[in-house]
């Protein structure tokens, strides 16, 4: 346990009671340390992810968490502009708050929504006498640069934006990184190994458990009951794309298996329309789309499914993971990937033998392993098994605090022996100079 007097400062856009992937990753951790005894507080915005209009309370206790929500303006994701007017009001806002809580020895955690929150906490936590950790749910600029958001001439955009956010990341006590490829990035920007730590992400196991299809309310309500289901489950943007989605759903809606194919897209994001008006405009029957589901019915609605599907565009292995593929295994599900055969999650499905990886691009490829899956529901059944004991045995949410409690409290004993190997009598400038000759270990 860490010390009394420490605590420990998340930051992140979005935070509970808000349902979006790095907000329900903050919350379990945030909780899960509390209930370890921990002090725990998030500094986020008064938004919700899909939910333009709402207005959190600016400051609340949570779960033992204490909650200080900043004002942001709320432009929203419509453009490019706009979005960045909202990223730069919470950053300022975000420094006004992080400047006026963070204490000497405090631990502040940094993600990456927005981008550019690593420079932000690496001047505060220095200027405080802060510990600065990064916990990267995805890199940044690279990733806008794939997705060619700013267009061609983005890298030149985002030279100067590179350079400080690669001082941050080398400054900082630690970096934890949620996928090995990934990782491996990191050391390319000049990162020192001993900076680096792996900590992926995790299910809630002991909430999301498998549920017999015969079991399932969800799937009888949506007259799923005698099909062959396949799910897509959370966010559909652009960088998962949805050009091989739907040559596989075409391909599956006219082959006219055995068993009668169904797509179950669950959730919502920049893609997540586009493919709706798409499969409407060519008049493909066999889909059916339902907005997110509340957390409590995540067991059911993943579920739902006999196979799920998990995309990533190739050129952003290493800069994302899809986390929702931690759900999946646990409600006992097998994965389907599209994206690189050497990604994290294809290495995963081919290490535990729960799913198959198909390249992107080959739709056809998609719906003739969905048919091999549908006809052999005994197949399909092992593999949703052996994602379920992959789960168990290394994804649980427990297993994961855990790993981030061993790893702050290592981040904490580190600095303060330096502090302890210094003359007491110099300042913070100094314990932060000489920390950064330092190799962590």
């Amino acid at each position: 346990m860490i010390e009394p007097a420490v605590r420990i400062i998340f930051i992140n856009r979005y935070f509970y009671p808000d349902h979006s992937a790095t907000s329900q990753m903050l919350a379990d951790l945030a909780f899960g340390l509390r209930d370890r005894g921990e002090a725990v507080s998030v500094i986020a915005s008064r938004l919700r992810y899909d939910e333009p209009d709402a207005r959190l309370p600016s400051r609340e206790k949570q779960g033992g968490v204490e909650i200080e929500r900043v004002w942001t303006s709320r432009f929203g994701r419509a453009s490019l502009a706009f979005r960045m007017i909202d990223y730069l009001t919470f950053y300022i806002s975000a420094a006004w708050a992080l400047a006026r809580i963070a204490h000497r020895g405090d631990i502040v955690v940094a993600m990456t929504d927005p981008p550019a929150l690593s420079i932000l906490v690496s001047v505060i936590a220095r200027a405080r006498g802060a510990i600065s950790v990064n916990w990267l749910q995805d890199i940044f600029p690279e990733v806008a640069e794939a997705l060619q958001v700013a267009g061609r001439r983005s890298s030149l955009l985002f030279a100067p934006f590179r350079l400080l956010r690669n001082i941050s990341l080398r400054h900082a006590s630690m970096n934890v990184a949620i996928g090995t490829r990934m990782a491996e990035r990191l050391r390319e920007f000049g990162v020192d190994e001993a900076r680096i730590s792996v900590i992926p992400n995790w299910s809630d196991i002991e909430v999301i458990r498998p549920m017999p299809p015969k079991q399932n309310r969800l799937r009888a309500e949506w007259g799923l009951s005698t099909k062959f289901v396949v799910g897509y489950s959370g966010n559909l943007g652009r960088a998962h794309g949805i050009e091989t989605l739907l040559d596989a759903i075409a391909a599956t809606s006219q082959a006219g298996e055995e068993a009668e194919i169904c797509w179950l897209f669950i959730g919502g994001g920049a893609c997540f329309e586009q493919l709706r008006r798409e499969t409407e405009r060519r008049g493909i029957a066999n889909v059916v789309f339902r907005p997110y589901q509340p957390r409590e019915k995540l067991a059911e609605s993943l579920s739902v499914a006999d196979v799920h599907i998990v995309v990533l565009k190739p050129e952003l292995e290493g800069l994302i993971v899809p986390s929702k593929f931690y759900g999946i295994a646990a409600s006992g599900r097998p994965a389907l990937f599209v994206g690189a055969a050497d990604g994290e999650v294809a290495r995963l499905i081919n290490q535990f033998e729960c799913g198959a990886t198909i390249a992107s691009g080959d739709g056809q490829g998609v719906a003739e392993t969905l048919a091999i899956l549908a006809n052999d529901p005994k197949r399909c059944r092992a593999m949703g098994e052996r994602a379920r004991a992959m789960c168990e045995a290394n994804f649980g949410k427990k297993q994961a605090i855990a790993a981030w409690s061993q790893l702050l409290e290592s981040v904490l004993d580190n600095r303060q022996q330096v502090t302890r190997n210094l003359d007491p009598d110099r300042s913070v400038e100094e314990v932060h100079q000489y920390d950064e000759t330092i190799i962590l270990r």
